[in-house]
């Protein structure tokens, strides 16, 4: 068949990947890790994007974040694209979040005290989450085994966001000296009863089920189905308007939702909920970190959770809490904007280094937090994290 151009600087790849059966009307492999793809429908086209990084767990670099944002402003142009499909190659992860190590490498070696490469995939990364947050037509994201930091922010903003009997969703950030960015600060406060603040200070993991009660995902299916998904999608007569898209998508993804609910693993949050519940109706994040460290119940989940918040960063604690607290009912321009000016003031600080050196680095586990509590965090370091670092916000540029 004709090989459609979507990217000049894409090494075009005529063989389907052994995930997919179905017909190609174009396949294109970028050196970035990312499969390009469009799919005939009977009436229209699909387009497939592939993480395809499956030995770092489909990570995100700077060049897939290019790649993707690239590929969807395209494809927003393109009429004959009805729907778009985002997934990960192999069966382990859809994405295990940001190369962190990449990170870590500009971290430690920054210029005139800017880390250069790492405030640059922030920026991009930032601004494909809210382009995908915004886009008009349909995007179906297959969130299948780990969905983590920046994955979960692909999924977050689909239109559509899909899991499975495999999903592990979490937030980690906190082991890092990091905080949940990628728009977490929209979707976190979404969740109800507050428990968007037990995951962030966490990293608590989160199963299928605990996604569709969180409203991280709006639909579940088995693993198994999601070629037949992506089969029936090319089987439908796409429309010219895109409301009438995402309808079809609807049915679709409804007709395989699993009928016998011990496919999915039961819900963590429902199984704990009233401790949750009085775990975060806390008014500070002094009586937040309390209430959690006083959790006696027997429930490895919730074990688990205390133990990653005892070992995590007391100054990610403080900036995670004030973050939530600050943008709650803020806009997502702004809430993408004010990740920026924090994750920018962070990756310049010592904490988010040496996380990391502990954790995947030198291994030891051992990090030298920068406070040993987070009382002992000055009020003026505070207001730095949260004061943007440039007179105009790079991300001004691309939010309009």
């Amino acid at each position: 068949m004709e090989i459609k151009t979507v990217k000049k600087h894409l090494d075009i790849e005529n063989s389907m990947t052994e995930e997919t059966s179905t017909e190609v009307s174009s396949s294109k492999e970028s050196d970035s890790g990312v499969l390009v793809q469009i799919l005939e429908a009977k009436q229209g086209n699909i387009g497939l994007l592939t993480l395809n990084a499956e030995k770092t767990l489909n990570s995100l670099t700077l060049d897939m974040v290019r790649v993707l944002s690239e590929t969807l402003t395209a494809w927003e142009k393109d009429q004959s694209i009805s729907v778009i499909v985002l997934m990960g190659q192999g069966d382990k992860a859809f994405c295990a979040g940001g190369d962190v190590q990449a990170l870590y490498q500009s971290a430690i070696h920054p210029k005139d005290g800017v880390c250069v490469d790492a405030e640059t995939f922030f920026l991009n990364e930032y601004q494909l989450n809210y382009q995908i947050h915004c886009y008009d037509k349909p995007i179906i994201c297959f969130g299948n085994g780990y969905v983590m930091g920046g994955g979960l922010g692909l999924l977050a903003g689909a239109s559509h966001r899909v899991v499975t009997e495999t999903t592990q969703i979490a937030m980690p950030e906190i082991t890092i000296g990091l905080f949940p960015d990628v728009g977490a600060t929209h979707f976190l406060n979404q969740i109800p009863f507050n428990i968007g603040y037990f995951l962030a200070l966490t990293g608590a993991r989160v199963n299928g089920n605990d996604a569709i009660f969180c409203k991280l995902a709006n639909y579940s299916i088995e693993r198994k189905n999601i070629n037949t998904c992506i089969d029936e999608l090319q089987k439908s007569t796409w429309k010219e308007d895109s409301e009438g898209n995402h309808q079809i998508v609807d049915e679709v993804l409804s007709l395989r939702t699993p009928q016998d609910s011990n496919i999915f693993p039961v819900s963590n949050i429902t199984e704990n909920l009233e401790v949750l519940e009085r775990v975060c109706q806390q008014n500070s994040l002094c009586d937040t970190l309390s209430a959690i460290y006083q959790i006696d119940e027997d429930s490895k989940w919730l074990k688990h959770a205390k133990f990653t918040l005892a070992a995590g960063s007391p100054l990610s604690s403080l900036l995670i809490y004030e973050q939530l607290r600050r943008h709650r009912y803020a806009d997502l321009q702004t809430i993408f904007k004010s990740e920026l000016t924090l994750a920018t003031n962070i990756i310049r600080y010592p904490e988010f280094s040496e996380g990391v050196r502990a954790l995947l680095i030198d291994k030891d586990k051992q990090p030298k937090w920068q406070f040993e509590h987070y009382s002992h965090v000055p009020n003026s370091l505070i207001d730095k994290f949260f004061t943007q670092p440039w007179d105009v916000n790079p991300l001004d540029n691309y939010l309009n």
